[in-house]
């Protein structure tokens, strides 16, 4: 097995590429998936609360995900405290679910937004960044419904893209359109294959 850590910064596509590894073949993880679920458990919740309080509670006393976002995007300490209670649970379930993938002949690859800030990137055998201009990420954002303040926000939270395409083995470059990012990938994919081989 190969476990690969691929990241990048708000709107430069990793879903996106996730996409095309599944495609590929790969077994793929997401972190915010793995957030999502762990937010809805009770014991996680209570612990978000006594973070924030119960005004990121909605109508049906459930947690407000946008309400939360913008008020860690405004506040590093915040944004700190919420990341040191769900990174290592995170973390955790990555690991639990890597151990019950049978077939070993297998590339792994979970997407992890905050691998280099969270200094994660020794749990795994590689790791890719997926870029693009910070002009083409802000304006991917905003097409998906950010503000463009918002959109500046996130970006400022997370390490500077050229930091974290010099910590990786791999980049993909998602400027352009998504076939060229398809072939990309699919070039980086076959690597993939030869770095698992060499290692049997």
């Amino acid at each position: 097995m190969l476990l690969v850590g691929l990241t990048g910064n708000f709107g430069m596509g990793k879903s996106y590429v996730l996409s095309v590894f599944k495609d590929l073949g790969a077994k793929v993880l997401k972190s915010d998936s793995i957030v999502g679920e762990l937010l809805k458990d009770e014991k996680v919740k209570r612990k978000v609360l006594e973070i924030f309080g119960n005004e990121v509670l909605d109508s049906k006393d459930e947690l407000d995900k946008p309400g939360i976002a913008d008020k860690i995007f405004n506040d590093s300490r915040l944004r700190k405290k919420l990341e040191a209670l769900l990174h290592p649970l995170v973390l955790r379930e990555i690991c639990d679910q890597v151990g019950r993938i049978k077939n070993q002949d297998r590339i792994v690859i979970v997407e992890v937004p905050l691998l280099f800030e969270g200094n994660y990137q020794r749990q795994f055998d590689k790791t890719i960044t997926v870029y693009t201009t910070k002009k083409t990420a802000i304006e991917r954002l905003i097409k998906s419904g950010f503000s463009c303040s918002q959109a500046v926000l996130r970006l400022k939270a997370q390490l500077p893209i050229a930091e974290k395409k010099k910590r990786s083995d791999y980049t993909i470059n998602n400027n352009g359109s998504r076939e060229k990012t398809r072939e990309r990938t699919e070039k980086i994919f076959r690597l993939l294959v030869e770095e698992m081989k060499k290692r049997k």
